[in-house]
């Protein structure tokens, strides 16, 4: 007898990963934050991986562009340079932008274009976190980063520039880290 609530099984069970993975990054980043963790670099790489998905013109290429950054940013803590992970991404973004123009990746605007305009306001917003610290800056990184949250529902509903997967499996990942940061700065 049916309930009238679909079962969750199979395929419809397998289009749920990226939420799933996206509470799980988000929870993993949310138990980083409590013991410290720097968030602008976070900020800054949800910028990268739409940049670097437009100037390959490849939507796929998100993902991938993505695990870099996961990798910067994990080996951070092997470096003695406090905000090198935030300089180093910008410095991968810097190297999309010339890539997708010498690509001439102009067109369309919501592609290329926009994702430069997005990366400029993301590096801006993880610059200004790394200047001014304290709570400001956590303000600052959970507004950027829901921000991006309803830049992701954006692009999930036009499904342009990244793929579904990476947009669902973002906007989770940014709502939890988003909230998680007010929760530590307001506890201190």
């Amino acid at each position: 007898m049916s309930t009238g609530t679909p079962e969750l099984t199979g395929n419809r069970l397998l289009r749920l990963w990226p939420a799933a993975a996206g509470i799980a990054f988000g929870a993993f980043i949310a138990y980083d934050l409590a013991s410290g963790a720097d968030l602008a670099p976070v900020l800054t790489a949800s910028g990268l991986v739409y940049l670097g998905a437009a100037a390959l013109q490849r939507p796929r290429a998100a993902w991938p562009v993505f695990w870099v950054a996961f990798v910067v940013i994990g080996a951070a803590g092997f470096t003695p340079w406090e905000d090198a992970t935030t300089w180093v991404l910008l410095g991968f973004a810097a190297v999309f932008a010339v890539y997708g123009l010498v690509r001439g990746a102009t067109r369309p605007f919501e592609e290329f274009p926009l994702q430069s305009l997005a990366m400029v306001a993301f590096g801006a917003a993880s610059v200004a976190v790394l200047l001014i610290g304290g709570a400001a800056a956590a303000y600052i990184v959970a507004a950027g980063l829901l921000g991006h949250a309803a830049w992701d529902a954006w692009h999930r509903h036009n499904g342009r520039v990244v793929v579904r997967s990476m947009t669902e499996f973002c906007m989770f990942l940014d709502v939890i880290a988003a909230a998680a940061m007010v929760v530590v700065a307001v506890n201190g």
